[in-house]
């Protein structure tokens, strides 16, 4: 059986091990040798080609049979200074060809200002150019991205998929304000990306509902989510309506709670209270536990468990008994001037 162990992201065979130990006691060793091993002469020979590929051999003379071995570290120097060469060549020509990019940005900008066919609104249905839109407008934003993020703790490939692109532009000293929904406090890959944000100067807050998908790009353009179709967006240039989302955003970020990177009781349950005050106020709108999960950017079961303590806090035996005391409730403290 030929087992192999890892060298860097190659493999050294077992026999090439077994080669490399026997000339390593040996400070000169020949053909005739290898005998000694026990090995045929096509395993010895491949075990040798082996080696001598990873510098870890060398022949004494060019064209003989008589090899001494190469300190590991030196081999090792001998094999990975041209692949570090050519890695740091590859990244040069990235840094050169991104500047070149980057400093078109403005001509680009320009010219679409003064664009006469310029669409201020543009409906783009595929899901991968959106994301390349998003980052084209991450690299061009200048001093503050806006976004809010509903439907409840992101997807960890979502949140890695982000993470790269947010922290370039953070690093780039652009401000940052996110807002997500009460239950992404409780999914941990979120916690911990939005330690990661807060560690660069993003803030982070978190509301009951009310949130729809958008991102808005300095002053200039924004991308808005649509609700019935999770991989399209609509691109917003017209600067009326952008001001519009920025107001809209600013009103829920001054209504939203700071996102807590540590537990605290008082916290928790206040919270935990604002999310049942929500299911409530839809429970006595008749919503169903499907619908309420999903403005809550929560999973059904949860939602289901809210609701059963809601019911039985209000003594009702079924739904549309609780959404009628529920409604009750409401017009009573609205008639009181509590709402």
């Amino acid at each position: 059986m030929n087992t192999s162990r890892p060298f860097g992201h190659m493999e050294l065979s077992q026999e090439a091990l077994r080669v490399f130990e026997f000339v390593a006691q040996r400070s000169v060793c020949g053909a005739k040798d290898f005998g000694a091993l026990g090995l045929d002469d096509d395993t010895t020979e491949r075990a040798l080609k082996e080696l001598l590929g990873m510098r870890l051999l060398s022949r004494t003379e060019s064209g003989t049979d008589r090899f001494t071995a190469v300190p590991p570290r030196t081999a090792a120097n001998r094999m990975l200074r041209p692949m570090e060469r050519y890695i740091r060549e590859q990244h040069e020509e990235i840094e050169r060809f991104r500047w070149m990019f980057e400093s078109l940005l403005p001509t680009y900008e320009s010219g679409w200002a003064h664009r006469s066919d310029a669409e201020p609104v543009e409906l783009i249905t595929d899901l991968g150019v959106v994301q390349e839109t998003i980052e084209e407008l991450m690299l061009s934003c200048h001093e503050e991205v806006l976004a809010a993020q509903p439907g409840g703790p992101r997807s960890p490939r979502a949140l890695e998929e982000a993470a790269e692109r947010d922290n370039r532009t953070l690093a780039r000293g652009v401000a940052m304000r996110t807002l997500y929904q009460h239950t992404a406090r409780y999914h941990q890959p979120t916690v911990e990306r939005v330690r990661r944000m807060t560690s660069l100067g993003a803030e982070v807050r978190t509301q009951s509902e009310g949130l729809c998908r958008m991102l808005v790009f300095d002053h200039r353009v924004a991308l808005l989510g649509l609700p019935d179709d999770p991989q399209a967006a609509l691109v917003v240039r017209e600067p009326h309506l952008i001001h519009c989302m920025r107001a809209f955003f600013d009103c829920c970020w001054r209504g939203a709670s700071p996102f807590p990177l540590t537990f605290d009781t008082a916290s928790a349950l206040r919270i935990s209270g604002e999310i049942q005050e929500s299911i409530a106020a839809m429970l006595s709108e008749g919503l169903e536990d499907k619908s309420i999960a999903r403005r809550l950017g929560m999973s059904v079961r949860s939602c289901q468990r809210h609701v059963s303590e809601i019911m039985k806090a209000v003594g009702a035996t079924s739904r549309f008994q609780a959404g009628y005391l529920l409604g009750q409730l409401r017009a009573d403290r609205a008639a009181r001037g509590e709402e």
